[in-house]
């Protein structure tokens, strides 16, 4: 459950603040005037995130290398749309059947 707590009672209590969340592996919402302007985290749940956020941009550059591939390959040959080659695939797979009855 996400924990909140006012900018004051954070400065107060800041070192309370840093053991609950280090000890709970809770993240705190720090809020001003009722909104919301930071979350405290552990170091832990940091380099979680961050290890995550690298791993995306991995993926991300694979996919725009794949892409970048795809087109090369291609050249000006133009693909169907995706609904189209389904609508192809059915259509044969339909005659198949028809065949074996």
């Amino acid at each position: 459950m996400e924990h909140k707590i006012s900018a004051t009672d954070a400065r107060i209590r800041f070192g309370e603040l840093m053991r609950h969340v280090v000890e709970r592996q809770e993240p705190v919402v720090v809020e001003r005037s009722g909104e919301p302007h930071v979350v405290m985290i552990s170091v832990d749940e940091y380099e979680r995130l961050r290890a995550a956020q690298e791993r995306q941009q991995d993926w991300r550059e694979l996919v725009s290398q794949a892409r970048a591939q795809v087109r090369a390959d291609l050249g000006d040959h133009k693909v169907a749309a995706p609904e189209d080659m389904l609508r192809e695939v059915r259509k044969e797979r339909d005659e198949q059947l028809a065949r074996l009855r």
